[in-house]
């Protein structure tokens, strides 16, 4: 953590005593954790419900994110690596799975306080895509399952939203190091290691959403994914608007189109502010 470049950011920084582009020190910070979670997809949630744990700060700067409060790391509360695993350890038995949102700029401490538990439940490394292969490859020892955004076809328009200038660059070989290290393994519906790629359909950028999912056929068309249509406008992006149920349909056609089956897909009323966290 004195040179930080656990993200594709590559900031370089000394995060004992300064803040890295995603607002945050070494120290873990977390904003808001759900105990039996029920709103990830069925295979990750199971029959009790996932502990979501939702980290302060992110690399990435979505200007339509449903999560702003604390992707900007604005919010949260600290945690000793000993704190971290007391709690995680006493509520394992209650969940099916566990949830890290968000986590990759927290990745050396994860990797030390999962190095001292016991952990009997899958791991969720629930990600933006926005990952280095490396990062990828040593978080693999204590993650069973990655659960991927696959946001953008190009990287123009991640420079656009996301203020990244090589999102598709960096996320697309980044998800294939992802499935090269973990063959999907369910037991009783519930993912016990594997890959789920998810995709966020934006209003007005059907492009995209069909160009990412000719990507998913061609590099991984036996995974598991999840194409979603919750976009719920925050304010703060030029995206203002809901999804029309017929750009998503669109969105769906192509998808069966291309014949992928392994998955999700969601109902048009996801797109609901009471699917949004209060942090």
């Amino acid at each position: 953590m004195t040179n930080c470049n656990l993200c594709p950011r590559h900031c370089n920084v000394d995060r004992n005593v300064e803040k890295g582009f995603c607002n945050e020190n070494k120290t873990l910070r977390i904003a808001k954790i759900i105990e039996n979670f029920e709103w990830e997809e069925p295979c990750i949630t199971g029959t009790k419900g996932t502990l979501a744990i939702f980290f302060s700060g992110c690399n990435l700067r979505c200007d339509y994110c449903q999560n702003h409060e604390i992707s900007s790391g604005n919010v949260g509360k600290t945690y000793s690596i000993e704190e971290f695993c007391k709690f995680i350890e006493e509520k394992q038995g209650k969940h099916s799975s566990i949830d890290l949102v968000t986590p990759t700029h927290f990745s050396s401490a994860l990797k030390d306080a999962f190095s001292k538990m016991d952990i009997k439940i899958p791991v969720v490394w629930n990600t933006n895509g926005f990952e280095t292969e490396q990062n990828i490859e040593e978080v693999s020892e204590f993650v069973d399952v990655f659960l991927t955004d696959f946001k953008y076809s190009d990287d123009e328009i991640g420079r656009q939203f996301s203020k990244c200038q090589n999102y598709f660059s960096i996320a697309l070989p980044a998800i294939k190091k992802m499935c090269d290290l973990k063959k999907d393994v369910f037991k009783d519906e519930l993912m016990q290691q594997g890959v789920l790629i998810r995709h966020l359909v934006l209003p007005d950028h059907l492009e995209n959403s069909i160009k990412v999912l000719d990507y998913i056929k061609e590099n991984f068309a036996e995974r598991k994914i999840s194409i979603m249509s919750q976009f719920t406008p925050n304010g703060k992006s030029k995206l203002n608007r809901k999804l029309k149920p017929i750009e998503y349909k669109m969105v769906l056609a192509h998808l069966e189109k291309l014949g992928l089956k392994n998955g999700y897909f969601q109902d048009c009323n996801s797109a609901n502010d009471i699917f949004v966290p209060k942090f």
